[in-house]
């Protein structure tokens, strides 16, 4: 003891003599201490702690550390230690905790798994951009073993796994679209005590319709029978679809048949799918057959705006848009009001085949009865002309709808100073239209890449008082500069002097 105290006034007189101290007084304790006891205490010091009760977790309190620091530790019973943590769970949270999995070089199972316990929690449900993410973040598109892995990995660590955390691997795979993957998935169920039930199937019957593979799909929409299922109207709308993209409606009619045969009565939504798919192939008499069968059915089968507003399309592309207007006068006697969708392919297709004037009688009358303004469906007709090429109708009727008090939307007031300033190359004359449009207050629909196409043109020609106003209005609106046209806008403006109007620009791109 003698000696350490020696040692002790002996490393007072060396540099960094605190350290050294602390050193000597570890030294001193060790010494002081009987042997079982130091045995004692160096045994409970490398004894593995519940991580659970462990300082660090408990002065945790944002919850993405929480998990992490529970996935981090590698337990294989993940999601009873996760079901433990109670951090509140919500969609940034599980996409910065699958970011960690990626970024710490985790193996890609670890973040899967979290995945798939964060969606079957109670007060969480991911949504179709969160499935998004997480088939990026996992590569699952490039790497579709992932999915037999995390259900093999489940069965490896004996964990007790539910329906609902198999759906969640099966919209996986619905967003990554690896239909053979969700079969294998749905035939897994049943080793983990799970009854795949009708929606599980209709993930998988879903994904091999839209992936081409009708008849693999029929087959398992067969199938379902033998385990006491019954396709629903979604199975049914998803057969009658995969059929219709293929072309082949005969058989989408078909499953009219046998779904009737089954008790289960086809909706307005499959007699729709199967009406698109009638026109596609163009026939247009057939089309017209099963919508007047709709009509007469009535109650759930009775046509929508939308079954319509197809049919109308149908008769538009094929340049018989005349023939389009029948088809308005059934809607309209079957008390279904046209919509701005309606009036848009109308006008269109008019347009298109040179009947402007048709066009025009049409807006008169729809928009006496009131189903759709005035101003919409004129604005539809300034865009259809411009996209025609009838650049001076489109402009007369613009023109005539600001003296009347007419609005004309968004794309319209666009559409009509993009098409002045790049095709027309009058861009004085669009900002002089553009003044009236402000004075209107019409000019807040205007899109932000209109005002920089209009500054562009305005320094290219030299219009400094103009380029000053128009740069002053974007300022005080905070409207951003698009990227092409900074440099040149900025430059002419630095010429002309107008360095507080540049340095307020570049605070609006910067903000």
């Amino acid at each position: 003891m003698c000696d350490l105290i020696i040692f002790f006034l002996f490393l007072l007189r060396l540099p960094n003599a605190q350290t050294h101290c602390s050193i000597f007084l570890v030294i001193f304790f060790i010494n002081s201490m009987s042997i079982p006891f130091v045995s004692r205490f160096l045994s409970s010091s490398i004894r593995p702690k519940n991580p659970g009760s462990s300082f660090t977790t408990l002065s945790v309190t944002n919850p993405v550390e929480k998990y992490w620091i529970h996935l981090d530790s590698n337990d294989p019973s993940i999601e009873k230690a996760l079901t433990k943590v109670g951090a509140k769970l919500d969609s940034s949270c599980v996409k910065e905790v699958i970011n960690r999995c990626n970024s710490a070089n985790q193996s890609p199972i670890l973040g899967l798994r979290f995945f798939i316990w964060a969606g079957i929690q109670r007060e969480y449900r991911h949504s179709s951009y969160m499935y998004n993410i997480a088939c990026k973040q996992f590569r699952i598109n490039q790497n579709p073993n992932l999915i037999r892995d995390v259900i093999d990995a489940y069965n490896l660590d004996n964990c007790v796994v539910n329906v609902k955390s198999f759906k969640i691997v099966l919209n996986l795979c619905k967003e990554a679209r690896l239909a053979d993957e969700a079969l294998w998935v749905l035939k897994k169920m049943i080793d983990f005590n799970c009854r795949p039930d009708t929606s599980a199937y209709n993930a998988v019957i879903r994904l091999y319709c839209e992936t081409g593979r009708v008849d693999e799909a029929l087959s398992l929409m067969e199938e379902m029978s033998l385990s006491n299922l019954y396709p629903d109207m979604v199975t049914f709308v998803s057969m009658v679809k995969g059929f219709c993209d293929l072309g082949r409606v005969e058989d989408a009619s078909r499953l009219f048949k046998v779904v009737n045969q089954q008790g289960c009565s086809p909706n307005v939504v499959a007699y729709s799918v199967l009406l698109d798919g009638i026109c596609r192939v163009g026939n247009l008499e057939k089309g017209l057959n099963l919508l007047q069968e709709m009509e007469n059915e009535g109650g759930v089968c009775a046509p929508t705006v939308v079954t319509y507003t197809t049919m109308i399309r149908s008769f538009c592309e094929k340049d018989r848009s005349m023939e389009a207007l029948t088809v308005l006068d059934r809607m309209e006697a079957c008390g279904c009001a046209p919509n701005r969708v309606t009036i848009s392919t109308l006008i269109n297709g008019l347009c298109q085949e040179d009947q402007v004037e048709e066009a025009y009688k049409v807006i008169d009358r729809l928009a006496a009865k009131g189903s759709v303004s005035k101003s919409e469906c004129y604005s539809s007709l300034v865009v259809t002309l411009l996209r025609v090429n009838k650049f001076e109708e489109g402009e007369k009727v613009f023109r005539r709808m600001l003296v009347s008090d007419l609005k004309p939307d968004g794309v319209a007031c666009s559409e009509m100073l993009k098409r002045l300033c790049l095709k027309e190359k009058r861009v004085l004359v669009a900002f002089v239209l553009y003044n009236e449009i402000e004075k209107l207050g019409f000019a807040a629909c205007i899109d932000s890449e209109i005002y920089s196409i209009m500054m562009d043109g305005l320094c290219t020609e030299s219009h400094l008082l103009e380029a000053s106003k128009l740069a002053k209005s974007m300022v005080q609106k905070s409207i951003q500069l698009k990227a092409p046209y900074v440099q040149n806008v900025v430059e002419y403006l630095k010429k002309a002097g107008e360095m507080e109007l540049v340095s307020r620009i570049y605070k609006v791109n910067d903000g």
